[in-house]
């Protein structure tokens, strides 16, 4: 079989955390004003432009050497809203791609929200809603953190059901902020429960703000359900990020283990990745390999994201 024909039936599904990814209008809802023309980071319509461009650059390019094309679900973090994703879909890279999306508004207090796109010829959405993060911030109150996106629907046909997440961060110490992200994997997992039968399909992805070997990771894989095939891609050479000098993989994609059967009509994990080629990279300086990304505090750079998308290639058996 040629590697043209061997690809068509080969499929990439992604995570990407987009980094702010803001519009320039002030939310008076929502902490975004640093994220507007007057703001501290001097957001304008040409410095959005140019990420919107970029952006979209990435995502149609993850996974492509080894499927021939686009990614067919990709699963996004820090987007403000659906218009920002509208313009995603109206660039030049991704206008030609039928390409639709799920998105809802969560309560994170910078208005930052999860999303799910796919293409519109391999995948129908059957339902989706929010599952909201009933975590306390440490006195006494909400942590107005951003709710998992649940999406179900049918890939090529197949039902699968889709986790987004983007769980709390560890700005505040990763050891005191631990218990937000177990917390989340504890919801997940309660979700997954509720829909499982024999033969479920379900992909669980996003930035989890903790790596393979975290206790919330561990968690989910300690189920006996989901698979997590990112496990082996973090090294101290590579990762999804790079704080102070070290790789770190929060972004990741687990699968359930019927991703790993090859019956006819099925899809079967082939490959994990982290989507890293020369363009999504500083090329030099003391940041060289690292993701090329939009903002170092302040200072504005006009990169891409502070995270490399991550991805699986699924191959469907006809």
């Amino acid at each position: 079989m040629t590697e043209k024909r061997k690809s068509k039936r080969r499929f990439t599904i992604a995570f990407y955390n987009l980094e702010n990814f803001f519009d320039t209008k002030d939310d008076p809802d929502t902490l975004d004003d640093d994220f507007t023309p007057t703001g501290s980071r001097g957001w304008s319509k040409k410095k959005l432009t140019k990420k919107t461009n970029k952006l979209a650059k990435a995502i149609r390019h993850i996974g492509d050497d080894e499927t021939q094309k686009h990614p067919i679900l990709i699963g996004i973090a820090e987007v403000e809203n659906s218009a920002v994703i509208e313009l995603l879909f109206q660039t030049e890279q991704l206008e030609a791609i039928n390409y639709g999306y799920v998105h809802f508004e969560s309560p994170d207090e910078r208005g930052i929200d999860t999303a799910l796109i796919y293409d519109k010829d391999h995948f129908t959405v059957l339902g989706s809603q929010t599952i909201p993060l009933l975590i306390d911030n440490g006195n006494g109150g909400r942590d107005m953190t951003r709710d998992i996106l649940y999406v179900q629907g049918k890939l090529n046909k197949e039902e699968v059901h889709v986790f987004v997440n983007h769980w709390p961060s560890r700005r505040d110490g990763e050891d005191e902020t631990r218990y937000k992200r177990v917390k989340a994997a504890e919801v997940v997992l309660a979700n997954i429960a509720a829909i499982q039968r024999p033969n479920s399909n379900v992909i669980v992805m996003g930035d989890f703000n903790d790596d393979p070997s975290s206790e919330s990771i561990q968690k989910l894989t300690a189920s006996g359900f989901l698979f997590n095939p990112m496990q082996r891609l973090l090294t101290p050479d590579q990762g999804s990020a790079n704080y102070k000098g070290k790789w770190g993989l929060f972004d990741q994609i687990l699968i359930s283990h019927t991703f790993l059967n090859y019956e006819k009509g099925t899809h079967s994990f082939k490959k994990a990745g982290i989507f890293s080629p020369r363009f999504l990279k500083e090329w030099k300086g003391r940041y060289k390999g690292n993701p090329f990304r939009t903002f170092v505090g302040k200072k504005y750079l006009g990169g891409y994201s502070d995270h490399f998308p991550v991805y699986i290639i699924v191959k469907q058996h006809k």
